[in-house]
């Protein structure tokens, strides 16, 4: 059989085809990306592992209007426990406020950052409540400024001279909707209000949506090969299918069909829970999902996912990152990777990787690494 340059393996896979054959790229490799001095050094060395490697594209970066004035302080408490954080938004059209307790593994110091993952469990008071106006919310959320655009179209650029040299895919990661909602809004209140005052949720997620559209629309303009959206959020430990149909969907075939009108392909990264919403997954047009982890989605069935998407949609992923590449023995990897590679690589559409990263820099997790590439080498 011919061979395929890695770009081309990675296509094929996409479009559900077969290559010469099943292609392994790790969707976030943070342990290597640690060490390499640019994307250039990180890209050859993932070459030089016989991996095939895909070329970022860096995201733009999150701003408010210049017009936000924004003021932070710390409260102490009388019982010594540790302090409450509080930052306001002074908006043209109103002020919006938030409190997060702090603990002991807060990595933010004094500042209370805008979006991140520590902000859900410790959060006194979301920003975003129905109190709250939402015009209020456009200003945190403006369209990207023109020095971003300008230095997002040299990156891009950049990063596709990258990929043409080593002919390689470009991806960008990510877009965002429902991952956001829920820093903003908190996971518990945001499942609530769903129910209890649906106006006020689809008006929230509209305000996002149109956010998420105006750099997608950046991005696709710069002819990105697959932009993921990324879905920590959005699945059924969440959104219950009733809910996901209602809020979730319509926003996700708009973005497939934005991606698709370019040419582009959509990825959507969603690590576990994924299997009750699958159906709706697939007719929304996703060309790959990414995050299939046999060991931590409790509801993962491999095979009837493939049943379901074999010729539909591509599947990226198959063995655990921190479980069992990170922690496991090589016996367990190798099973692993041979149940992935019979299960879901079948009739094409199927990339093989570790969900969803591979953070720890040891011994025993590059030995790990090392049995993985090994294993995928033989069987693929």
């Amino acid at each position: 059989m011919v061979q395929f340059s890695s770009r081309d393996r990675i296509l094929a896979a996409l479009e559900c085809r077969e290559a010469d054959y099943v292609p392994c790229c790790f969707s976030a490799f943070q342990s290597l990306r640690q060490q390499c001095i640019d994307q250039a050094d990180f890209l050859d060395r993932q070459l030089e592992m016989g991996l095939d490697a895909a070329v970022t594209i860096s995201n733009i970066p999150i701003r408010h209007d210049p017009r936000v004035r924004i003021r932070e302080w710390r409260e102490e408490l009388p019982d010594g426990s540790f302090p409450i954080l509080h930052k306001e938004y002074e908006t043209p059209a109103g002020t919006l406020c938030t409190a997060v307790s702090t603990s002991a593994d807060w990595p933010w110091g004094d500042h209370l950052p805008f979006i991140d993952d520590f902000l859900i469990p410790r959060s006194r008071k979301f920003l975003i409540t129905p109190d709250e106006s939402l015009y209020a919310l456009r200003y945190l959320l403006p369209p990207p400024t023109d020095k971003d655009i300008v230095q997002f179209r040299e990156n891009a650029c950049r990063a596709k001279a990258l990929a043409a040299k080593r002919d390689l895919l470009t991806v960008y990661q990510y877009g965002t909707v429902g991952d956001i909602a829920c820093t903003l809004c908190g996971m518990q209140e945001l499942m609530m209000l769903a129910i209890d005052d649906p106006n006020f949720v689809q008006q929230f997620l509209d305000v996002i949506e149109d956010w998420n559209h105006r750099r997608m629309e950046l991005v696709l303009e710069e002819g990105v090969d697959l932009f993921v959206r990324r879905a920590w959020y959005e699945n059924a430990d969440f959104w219950p299918p009733s809910e996901y149909r209602r809020f979730i969907l319509p926003m996700l075939r708009r973005d497939v069909e934005m991606a698709h009108q370019v040419g582009a392909k959509f990825g959507y990264l969603m690590s576990c829970a994924s299997m009750p919403l699958m159906d709706m997954i697939i007719a929304a047009g996703v060309d790959v999902l990414l995050g299939i982890d046999p060991a931590q989605d409790r509801t993962m069935d491999m095979t009837l996912l493939k049943q379901k998407a074999s010729g539909k949609m591509c599947l990226w992923g198959g063995v655990c990152g921190y479980l069992t590449v990170e922690c496991g023995t090589p016996a367990q990897i190798t099973e692993q990777v041979r149940q992935a590679i019979s299960i879901l690589s079948p009739g094409g559409g199927f990339i093989l990787a570790p969900v969803t990263n591979i953070r720890a820099d040891t011994e025993q997790a590059w030995e790990n690494v090392k049995t993985m590439i090994t294993a995928w080498r033989s069987m693929r």
